[in-house]
């Protein structure tokens, strides 16, 4: 009861904070490894190097990856009188059909029409913020072919070559997110090879990144949000793997959000299951963990629901400290920035 009480007094304003615009990292480093890796253990803060990750880590310790590939779901359109359209893809419902969002000058109406560079679109029925469509062709190849890579609204630059390459985890293998788990931007293959060499065991889910990622919480009172659904999937070799790290007193590091969501939709009185399903579920401060150890996340904007996730695993004094630190060290934020090591708050 205390824990529920705790969560309806939360506000939105509870977490905020200063963060310069030059803080906001436009461009992706060399390499990808070379990121900076914060670590919070118990209220010190240690500034390393993320290529030093496999020496954080213990043997025996289960990384668990979102393997999402991210599309080309961004598309430029217009109506058949002139005016610009862009969609914004967000799930291929079949070969023809997808739910998207759109911005134009005014509101799209049932039944109007979208042409594209090599196809047209008629808009169906309207899904919240989400509209149906019906496309002539093919959805995943019109992607593919003329789609552009759905940077984050942050991000000032139309995407390139290299956001196209940078834009996506080496280990990437279904596609389906608009947006990358970014926590694993900074894996390379041979930070990878290290880490199995070191006894470090991997597994994968597959959590599909929304555009509601980027929505704000439009409620002040935390309690009242509701949370964009996304699809994931749990196979049945990771909850296995999962569950045998935690009976033989293992620990289970999500590497994102995004992992960690999927781990924690899955689980049902401590143990996960295999899965393929939606999720709505929103961690914020009062939320039980069942299964996640250590957490390795981007930094994020204030007021973001993911900012309210990783103030509820590893506590919000503990975060604001961190990233007050951040901050004033001049640390890069969110997808193309550096990354923090938290172990979860007892």
């Amino acid at each position: 009861m205390a824990g529920q009480a705790v969560q309806k007094a939360l506000l939105q304003s509870d977490f905020d904070f200063e963060l310069p615009h030059e803080s906001i990292a436009q461009r992706p480093l060399a390499q990808r490894s070379a990121s900076r890796l914060l670590r919070l253990a118990g209220d010190a803060l240690l500034d390393l190097q993320f290529d030093g990750l496999p020496r954080q880590l213990d043997a025996g310790d289960l990384l668990v990856l979102n393997d999402t590939r991210v599309i080309k779901a961004r598309l430029l359109g217009r109506k058949p009188s002139g005016g610009r359209v862009e969609i914004l893809v967000e799930r291929v419902l079949d070969g023809r059909h997808a739910l998207a969002l759109a911005r134009a000058s005014h509101p799209l109406r049932a039944g109007q029409a979208i042409d594209f560079a090599h196809a047209r679109a008629e808009v169906g029925v309207r899904h919240g913020e989400l509209f149906e469509l019906v496309f002539d062709v093919d959805v995943a190849g019109l992607l593919e072919r003329d789609g552009q890579v759905p940077l984050p609204p942050y991000i000032g630059h139309p995407a390139d070559a290299q956001d196209e390459a940078r834009y996506q985890t080496v280990y990437a293998r279904h596609p389906g997110a608009v947006a990358a788990p970014t926590a694993g931007l900074h894996l390379t293959e041979a930070l990878i090879d290290e880490l199995r060499s070191r006894g470090i065991a991997l597994a994968h889910v597959t959590l599909h990144v929304g555009a509601g990622t980027f929505q704000p919480v439009r409620t002040e009172r935390i309690a009242d949000h509701v949370m964009h659904a996304e699809r994931y999937r749990v196979p049945e070799e990771t909850a296995r793997a999962v569950n045998q790290a935690r009976a033989a007193g293992r620990r289970v590091v999500a590497v994102g959000t995004t992992s960690l969501r999927a781990l924690e939709s899955a689980a049902h009185d401590g143990l996960v299951l295999p899965v393929d399903a939606e999720t709505r579920l929103f961690i914020y401060p009062g939320y039980r963990f069942q299964v996640v150890d250590v957490l390795i996340t981007n930094f994020h904007l204030p007021r973001s629901t993911l900012l309210m996730l990783v103030s509820a695993f590893a506590g919000p004094d503990r975060i604001r400290l961190a990233y007050r630190h951040a901050v004033e060290r001049g640390y890069r934020f969110y997808s193309y920035g550096d990354a923090m090591l938290a172990e979860r708050n007892a």
